[in-house]
């Protein structure tokens, strides 16, 4: 268990190791060579030029103004300087959303710490309980709730503090909600023209003997929707071509590589080999071989083309729709299309961008399956992920690795390396397990068949949030408190052990702060540093660059990782609302990460980050019932901690507090969450009007016709071959159609069996 000094030791190493990031981070930052590592947003949007154009060879590489060096943290007072306005014209709202997430901790956070460190500290450190019982603890375990004596009546401060937290945060929350619903609306109201805007996805179609997918497409929306219907983009089966592409495209940098290397040095024709990573197999001419292996990618890729433009097969039951107003595409988006509610089903299509093209293809009656196979596996995943936790867990403390390497006994028994072991290797060793953890996520939430990235993300962070909650909150306390109370619980009687345990689940509070520290102080100073960034430009931009479009390709800006950036934030709200009146020690440590991570994303939001989407804040109803979670679990351990406690009588009074969260999170979810779901009819209409009104003459067929086009055939011959853009008069509107039953036909034609048939006479009266 981490004493005072081994606290220390760590909040010394981690603190070091940020300030030497940042310190790192503001010189290189400065160096010309390094601006478009730093600073990549801006040239992607053609604002920024390299900062030396001109002049000595060095000074293109280092910046010998030593002025600006007297500035180099002036990054920080710039990161906080640009108004939340002009921060989403510049980033989007979901950055934005996205920082007041941290913001939120703040101001969640700091009045809980400021009460805790003048009512609960003195209440807790008056007493000497943990002394009289004989169980391991450090000082730092005497300013929690452990510290209380059995029954006493000092435990209705820490019960008048539980109210105090839970009204707080619902306050701060619903301010929260209120503040970017506001911000949502007025951002949509003020949005830009884009394509998502007019377009709904169409999943399920009905197969059809008499007529191809576009076809029918066509004819049931003329029907349905005939005063509204634009255009539609049928999908394709299109993973092989792409696959082909992406292939292609590697080979291409592969021979630039070799071409480059042969202009450097023309004395020496490059070579490779043709096995296994270029390292078996014969030796060949390098540059000869690629431009074969292009020309043969090539050929494959043309087939390709061609098999699906006519190949029936490689359209799937599914389209972008495209109509005339916006309104238009709102009732189609959120009304049931047909009596039989499991075809046409219809939804707001993701923007162009945002689209995940490989899951398109999927057939939309394999999804109910593949979520059932992925809900089973990531149970799996989720239960035995405790084991090797725990395994860690236990190798990770003094007892441990004595057991383990006996050897080391008298390396061990040195008082710095002791605090070292204590304070800094716990969460270290967890932090290392779990890089890998949201990539397998990520990979099951594709396998589930989300078709945009945005769900994607959402989707996974919700899995990442279930993992942290059971295997390192959960697994951490239980098999920490074991592992540390193992001889109190062996030589006391069974009737004792739920008082142990209560006094023992405070006192992990020591492992949080070690990991707050690794991951929350030096992870978050790591992030802006972008080692990695770095490393791989300037390895581009060594051996692969030749122009400046080769450069802008080279630049990495990266995005936020909402998949597990946000369920981390989520960690340190549960931490900080369990341990708020249990062990409030902990809140200052997670204080420091929010306000950290609030300046460093900001920073790398307005210069690094290019988001690869745009969803309006969507995710926020998740954040907040996160939160919400959060909370109730606080209450519900804390009325646990007090019945082994010997306070039970309070139990009734604590039980209010679970019921009226819960009642404010209906409350907040009615009121607020349909703006993030729905939109609204009015402002549909409003837009269209005022849109009409500026601009009567824009073309939109033209702005939508290929926007939801596969990215493989864009630029291609084929796009106009691949893009449905058959134009559809408003005077008088003629349906062709091939079929010969009416299964799908919403009302009797009047040419049965024709090659062309006219709207239902209903459609013409009206």
């Amino acid at each position: 268990m981490a004493t005072v000094s081994d606290i220390g030791l760590s909040a010394a190493i981690n603190v070091s190791i940020a300030v030497a990031f940042l310190l790192v981070f503001a010189f290189l930052r400065l160096q010309p060579i390094n601006d478009r590592v730093y600073f990549p947003k801006w040239y992607l949007r053609g604002m920024r030029d390299s900062p030396v154009s001109s002049g000595a060879a060095v000074q293109k590489v280092v910046n010998l103004n030593m002025r600006s060096y007297l500035k180099f943290l002036s990054w920080m007072p710039a990161a906080l300087k640009m108004p939340e306005d002009e921060l989403i014209n510049h980033a989007g709202l979901d950055s934005a959303v996205y920082l007041r997430i941290y913001l939120t901790g703040i101001k969640i956070f700091v009045p809980i710490s400021i009460l805790a460190s003048l009512v609960l500290f003195p209440v807790n450190w008056t007493n000497d309980t943990l002394d009289s019982m004989k169980v391991v603890h450090s000082k730092i375990d005497k300013l929690s709730i452990s510290n209380i004596p059995y029954g006493s009546n000092r435990f209705i401060t820490h019960l008048v503090m539980a109210y105090a937290v839970t009204f707080w945060t619902c306050y701060v929350l619903l301010r929260e909600y209120e503040i970017i619903t506001t911000m949502r609306l007025r951002f949509l109201a003020s949005e830009k023209r884009r394509p998502d805007q007019f377009t709904v996805l169409v999943r399920n179609i009905p197969p059809d003997p008499d007529e191809s997918i576009s076809e029918l497409v066509e004819h049931f929306f003329l029907v349905n929707h005939p005063d509204h219907y634009l255009r539609h983009q049928v999908v394709y089966n299109a993973n092989k071509l792409a696959d082909l592409v992406e292939k292609k495209k590697k080979l291409r940098n592969w021979l630039d590589y070799y071409q480059l290397k042969y202009e450097r040095n023309p004395s020496k024709r490059p070579t490779t080999k043709t096995g296994f990573l270029g390292c078996f197999g014969s030796e060949v001419d390098a540059i000869e071989y690629y431009k074969a292996e292009i020309e043969k990618i090539g050929k494959e890729e043309a087939d390709e083309r061609q098999k699906i433009m006519k190949d029936p097969q490689s359209a799937v039951p599914a389209a972008f729709v495209s109509f005339r107003s916006r309104w238009g595409a709102a009732v189609c988006a959120q009304t049931q299309q047909t009596s039989n509610p499991t075809v046409w089903l219809t939804e707001w299509a993701p923007e162009p961008r945002d689209v995940y093209w490989n899951n398109l293809s999927i057939p939309f009656v394999s999804l109910t399956v593949r979520r059932l196979i992925v809900a089973v596996a990531f149970f799996f995943l989720n239960f035995f992920y405790v084991i090797p936790i725990a395994f860690v867990q236990s190798l990770a403390s003094l007892e441990g690795i004595e057991k383990a390497l006996p050897f080391l006994k008298p390396l061990i028994d040195i008082p710095t390396i002791k605090s070292f072991i204590q304070g800094f290797l716990p969460g270290i060793a967890l932090k290392v397990f779990l890089i890998l953890l949201p990539t397998i996520l990520m990979f099951m939430s594709k396998f589930e068949g989300l078709i945009s990235q945005s769900s994607l993300e959402r989707r996974s962070a919700s899995k990442y949030y279930i993992f942290l909650f059971f295997n390192v909150f959960l697994g951490s306390i239980i098999t920490g408190s074991a592992l540390d109370q193992l001889k109190a619980y062996i030589h006391q009687s069974a009737n004792e052990i739920p008082r142990t345990i209560g006094v023992a689940i405070p006192m992990r509070a020591t492992f949080f702060i070690t990991y707050v520290m690794v991951d929350g102080w030096t992870g978050v100073a790591g992030e802006i540093l972008r080692l990695r960034a770095l490393i791989i430009f300037h390895l581009k931009n060594f051996f692969l660059v030749k122009t400046e479009k080769d450069r802008e390709e080279a630049m990495d800006p990266g995005s936020i990782c909402f998949d597990w950036c946000e369920p981390r934030i989520q960690l340190y709200f549960l931490l900080g609302l369990v341990y708020a009146v249990v062990t409030p020690l902990l809140l200052p440590f997670i204080l420091v990460f929010f306000g950290l991570a609030y300046v460093v994303y900001r920073h790398q939001i307005i210069n690094v980050y290019n988001q690869q989407y745009e969803s309006g804040a969507q995710f926020w109803p998740s954040v907040h019932g996160r939160i919400i979670i959060a909370l109730i679990v606080s209450q519900l351990l804390l009325i646990g901690l007090l019945s082994t406690k010997g306070f039970e009588e309070t139990t009734p009074v604590l039980l209010v507090l679970p019921v009226l969260t819960f009642w404010f999170y209906k409350y907040c979810k009615n009121r607020f969450e349909p703006a993030f779901v729905r939109n609204p009819l009015q402002e549909a209409m409003r837009k269209d009007t005022l849109e009409r009104a500026r601009e009567p003459t824009f073309d939109l067929k033209a702005y939508l016709a290929n926007a939801y086009l596969h990215p493989v055939f864009k630029g291609g011959e084929e796009e106009d071959n691949m893009s449905i853009s058959e134009d559809v008069g408003m005077e008088e509107v003629i349906v062709p159609t091939k079929r010969q039953s009416r299964r799908n036909t919403p009302a009797q034609s009047k040419y049965e069996g024709s090659d062309t048939l006219s709207l239902p006479e209903t459609v013409h009266e009206r």
